[in-house]
C-alpha cells in the first residue's frame, strides 16, 4: 500500500474525538493521489452521517449542480478529494450544526494534504475552510466570497450551499451571475487536464 493509502485508513479508523460525538465517529471523506480539485467543506452533517457519502444531501445537490457537475464526477477520486474540516458529525447546536470537531484539522490535514500532489484547485466552502485555505481572507464570508478573483486561479471560497441559505443568495446574486459561471469554467478545465 502507498504511503497515501495508508493514511486514509488510519483517517477512517479515527477514534480521536469519539467521546465528544453524539453519534459516534464515522469519518466521511474521500481522496486519491490522482485528485484534481479538492473540496473543502465544514464537517457531514447527519444525513451524510448516516448515509457515509460526502455530500450526500440537499446541499449537495445544489453544490452539484453550482459546479455544473453530474454525481459520477463529483464521486470519482480521481476528480474530486472531499476533505472537510471535520471528517465526523459534531453534533447540533441551537443555530444548526456544531463547528467541525478541531481535532482533524491538527491530526490529519497536514499530513494528508501535502499527499495529494495533483490538486490544482481547492473550493473553499463556508467560514471554516476559508480560514484554513485562505490565511488573507476577509473579515466576513461575504467579503471573502465578493474577493473570490483575488484568490483566483488557486483558490474559490463558497458560501455554504445549504437551502437555509436562500437570503444569501437573494441579497448577493453576483453570485449566480459573476462567480458561478467563472466557477464551471474552471472546473471544467481542470478536470480537461
Amino acid at each position: 500500500m502507498s504511503v497515501l493509502e495508508v493514511l486514509l485508513t488510519e483517517i477512517a479508523d479515527c477514534r480521536a474525538c469519539e467521546a465528544s460525538l453524539p453519534c459516534g465517529p464515522r469519518p466521511v471523506f474521500r481522496a486519491a493521489a490522482a485528485s484534481r480539485i479538492l473540496l473543502a467543506g465544514q464537517a457531514p452533517g447527519r444525513k451524510v452521517h448516516e448515509s457515509g457519502v460526502p455530500w450526500d444531501d440537499a446541499s449537495g445537490k445544489r453544490l452539484r449542480e453550482w459546479l455544473g457537475i453530474d454525481v459520477d464526477t463529483f464521486y470519482d477520486p480521481a476528480c474530486f478529494a472531499i476533505v472537510p474540516m471535520g471528517f465526523c458529525y459534531p453534533g447540533t447546536g441551537p443555530n444548526g450544526d456544531l463547528p467541525p470537531r478541531p481535532e482533524c484539522r491538527r491530526l490529519w490535514h497536514p499530513r494528508l494534504l501535502p499527499l495529494l500532489e495533483r490538486v490544482e484547485l481547492v473550493l473553499a466552502v463556508g467560514a471554516y475552510a476559508q480560514a484554513c485555505h485562505l490565511p488573507a481572507r476577509k473579515r466576513t464570508l461575504t467579503e471573502t466570497v465578493a474577493a473570490w478573483r483575488e484568490y483566483w486561479p488557486a483558490v474559490i471560497p463558497l458560501p455554504h450551499p445549504s437551502p437555509r441559505n436562500q437570503m444569501w443568495l437573494a441579497r448577493n446574486r453576483w453570485f449566480e451571475t459573476e462567480l458561478l459561471p467563472a466557477l464551471r469554467r474552471r472546473v471544467r478545465e481542470v478536470l480537461a487536464r
